[in-house]
């Protein structure tokens, strides 16, 4: 995996399209990882990301308060790029905002538009590099054959139904983050993942195999699954390490949080939230 400094003109290029997978990894007043799909990521020029928002998340206080970011972008062709950046400012108006708003997912919306642009000064990132399909392919099947003898055994659940249905199907796409000693979130796609049950996530690392043999045992991490169709779900927990299940070499994340991400009213819904009654009335 190479590594630079500076986006290509053909990077460029390849980031401007609508169509396309945006991710951007925060970290929280916790201390804990935080992954958003941003699908208005582009590069503004060669040093710098500039991004849209039309809905308030926590991934939007989460910069403020720690401008190290970490962002994947994907394009159809199932091309990757992943790195880290520096949030700067943010800004509503200006030749950016101007142009976010022309763009035909925007333009034509009847009910919001994007209300603010923030620009990221690049720190680094990959160069261009392919999905690798058939290991991925591989991995999948091999968790999936093997993820019946990695369940917890305890009672209560923290994925409801559609959630653990959701993040077993081969075609939903997921990834992970967590922090790295430098700070910054790091992002690494683990589309073979799969739940074992409601209270535990396993992946076989027959992919970027590198990485994740590299991720602490302990280490508070977030898996982000998201469908073709739009739907996404984030949930976090701490990775308990690697095991053999059937021989197969596993690692696991132990669940202890859900967050909806999908607008209009993003928010968490594990451990669930006590409903309180509205007192104030403007």
């Amino acid at each position: 995996m190479k590594i630079k400094n500076q986006f290509s003109q053909e990077d460029i290029k390849a980031f401007e399209p609508e169509n396309k997978i945006g991710l951007l990894a925060t970290q929280n007043e916790q201390g804990l990882p935080h992954l958003t799909l941003i699908t208005t990521m582009q590069a503004q020029n060669a040093s710098y990301l500039v991004w849209g928002q039309f809905t308030e998340g926590s991934s939007k206080k989460n910069i403020l308060k720690n401008p190290k970011t970490g962002f994947l972008i994907m394009t159809l062709d199932k091309s990757l790029w992943r790195g880290k950046a520096i949030w700067e400012h943010s800004k509503t108006e200006g030749d950016e905002y101007v142009r976010f708003n022309k763009l035909p997912m925007w333009r034509y919306n009847s009910y919001f538009g994007l209300h603010t642009i923030h620009y990221m000064k690049l720190v680094e990132t990959t160069e261009k590099e392919p999905l690798p399909v058939v290991g991925i392919v591989i991995s999948a099947l091999l968790t999936k054959l093997s993820k019946g003898n990695a369940k917890t055994h305890q009672e209560g659940r923290i994925l409801n139904e559609w959630t653990e249905a959701f993040f077993n199907k081969l075609d939903t796409l997921k990834f992970l983050s967590y922090i790295s000693e430098d700070g910054f979130p790091v992002i690494i796609p683990l589309l073979q993942c799969q739940a074992s049950d409601s209270q535990r996530l396993v992946f076989h690392p027959g992919i970027y195999s590198g990485e994740l043999n590299s991720i602490k045992e302990g280490s508070e991490v977030a898996v982000f699954g998201l469908s073709l169709n739009m739907e996404d779900v984030l949930v976090r927990g701490k990775f308990s390490g690697f095991k053999r299940h059937q021989g197969v070499k596993l690692g696991m994340i132990e669940l202890d949080w859900v967050y909806n991400s999908m607008p209009p009213v993003p928010g968490q819904i594990f451990p669930p939230r006590e409903l309180k009654p509205v007192e104030e009335f403007i």
